[in-house]
């Protein structure tokens, strides 16, 4: 009986919960690969009936939970989800197959251990887009980060300690900012009553926060509260340091977490607790962070274009990529909110996809630098297709999904600020500079050294990116779904 015995929410949350759990006792590495991938594809199943059942007016028991916790202090086990959680919550269900998929066949030293974390991993980021409790919300996301935290720490290059404790620090110092801001607007909420007419004298609630009494010098200073942890996790220009070196050394599989997975962490984070709860200190200053959004764009893109590291200049698109997101959800207009909501889903996509393809060049080449490559496409054709189709879809070609988002993303900037909009259109030109050349040096020329050790795509591999490249021609010719999934979400949060 759906919605009677369980929820959505429950289901995307507790499975991989379960399922991580059990993967640290399977000691044998095929039984715990095939254990996490049916774990995975249960959940990715889970989540496309999900969709079917996405209507709250007619499917609200289907997608919201709520159990006492902490009731005395008025705070609640509050699951819900909406159109933009549905949406991420299915992008966060088929990452995982995609990603233990396409690294079937490889060796991994204690691979309960990583499939374990990477399935607490996944547990706490379906935690975070479905938690309507602001200290609830708190809660999944630290689950996010301790598991993210020893997977970067244990599996990776030769720096991964150092970097990975930069990385740590950053989002750490970052949580303390949030959980202080959450605490000071708990303390300016009004009394919830539970059932049984116990009153708590504050209150945790989503509805609670957009409520609280807070004056407009008061949400000034939490907004630079809630932003520094959210700007940190998309990550937004000066706060992004801790990331390239991260994304460098790091265990690639594990990257594609952070980078298509996590940083929408901090964009849900701002679309869920900062427009609706800080207008004020929105209207103050978002500008500012438009500003930085924008600088981040610029820079990122103009360090891309000089990468000679593949891993490096991944990052760096992706933190252009994530800048302009930042700017669009910060004009506050319907248009650009929109186009936010479905390139948080199409980059997520195509990023973990460029990684696959990242990977692939770097086992089979034994190098990671672009400017020992060359040839690869006559020793990989299929490779090459899948990287040049993916390669325009980063750089937002038409009838590819990267399009879609980022006009609905410009027209919203330009309609909030012409100035804003000019210069980080910018970003299109830059990408198709980074990006298609790092495509002539890598895929064609000479066949260089390293190149020559290259082989083709096995089975898993060409699963995995046909799977990417597929959605990326669906969600580029046929938007419409994903609009409609999220466009009362979208309405509501703008108005």
């Amino acid at each position: 009986m759906l919605g009677t015995y369980f929820t959505f929410p429950e289901l995307l949350l507790w499975i991989p919960l379960i399922a991580g759990i059990v993967a640290f006792f399977i000691k044998n590495e095929k039984a715990v690969k095939a254990w996490s991938l049916i774990a995975s594809l249960i959940i990715l199943a889970v989540s496309v009936v999900g969709l079917c059942y996405s209507d709250s007016s007619k499917y609200l028991s289907y997608n919201q939970v709520s159990y006492y916790w902490l009731k005395y202090l008025g705070n609640s086990f509050h699951l819900g989800l909406d159109g933009t959680g549905h949406l991420l919550s299915f992008l966060t269900a088929l990452a995982y197959p995609l990603i233990f998929l396409y690294s079937y066949n490889r060796k991994w030293q204690n691979a309960n251990n990583y499939f374990g974390l990477m399935l607490l991993t996944q547990a706490g980021i379906m935690g975070v887009f479905s938690a309507m409790d602001a200290l609830l919300f708190y809660f999944f996301w630290e689950l996010a980060l301790i598991p993210a935290y020893f997977l970067c720490s244990i599996w990776g290059g030769k720096q991964k300690i150092a970097t990975t404790f930069k990385f740590f620090v950053y989002t750490f110092t970052g949580s303390l900012l949030m959980l202080t801001g959450i605490i000071y607007i708990y303390l300016h909420t009004g009394p919830r009553i539970f059932e049984d007419t116990t009153q708590a004298a504050h209150n945790f609630g989503m509805l609670a926060f957009q409520h609280a009494n807070l004056s407009g010098a008061e949400q000034g200073w939490l907004f630079w509260l809630f932003f520094a942890a959210f700007a940190v996790k998309i990550p937004v220009w000066p706060l992004h340091t801790w990331q390239p070196d991260t994304y460098d050394q790091t265990e690639t599989s594990v990257v594609m977490v952070l980078s298509g997975l996590m940083v929408k962490m901090g964009l849900f984070g701002v679309m869920r607790w900062m427009l609706p709860v800080v207008p004020e200190g929105v209207s103050q200053y978002g500008n500012v962070a438009i500003i930085l959004a924008v600088i981040g764009i610029i820079y990122a893109s103009c360090v891309a274009m000089v990468q000679d590291n593949l891993k490096k200049l991944v990052a760096y698109s992706s933190i252009a990529h994530l800048g302009l997101m930042t700017a669009a959800l910060f004009s506050q207009t319907e248009l650009g909110v929109q186009g936010v909501i479905v390139q948080m889903f199409n980059h997520g996509v195509n990023v973990i996809g460029f990684w696959i393809v990242v990977d692939i060049l770097i086992k089979k080449s034994g190098v990671k630098y672009i400017s020992e490559l060359g040839g690869v496409a006559i020793k990989a054709p299929a490779l090459t297709i899948m990287m040049i189709i993916i390669g325009l879809a980063n750089i937002g070609l038409p009838l590819t999904n990267g399009f879609v988002g980022e006009f609905l993303m410009y027209g919203g900037l330009f309609q909030y600020n012409y100035v804003f909009a000019a210069i980080s259109i910018l970003a299109i030109i830059l990408s198709a500079v980074y990006v298609l050349g790092m495509i002539r040096k890598v895929f064609y020329g000479n066949v260089s050294e390293a190149a020559s050790k290259m082989t083709d795509l096995t089975t898993y591999e060409k699963i995995a990116l046909g799977v990417v490249v597929i959605i990326i021609f669906i969600t580029g010719v046929y938007p419409q779904p994903i609009i409609e999934l999220t466009k009362n979400a979208t309405a509501l949060l703008v108005k």
